[in-house]
């Protein structure tokens, strides 16, 4: 049987925590940032945790690491 293969677009888009946790950026920040307010863009940064029913489906692109 051939090895599973990671997605690689998930690799770089999703971590998985020590729990089993998916971890993802959040979305808003990439363009039209000129008229967001500090505290807005602030807040968007680092990482949150996707929703239970993704993880399932994440778990499997992210299989071969």
């Amino acid at each position: 049987m051939p090895k599973m293969k990671t997605k690689k677009a998930a690799t770089k888009r999703l971590k998985m925590s020590a729990t089993g946790k998916i971890k993802r950026t959040q979305s808003g920040k990439a363009h039209l940032n000129g008229h967001k307010t500090a505290k807005r863009k602030r807040n968007l940064r680092g990482l949150t945790v996707a929703n239970n029913c993704f993880t399932k489906t994440a778990a499997r692109m992210l299989q071969g690491n």
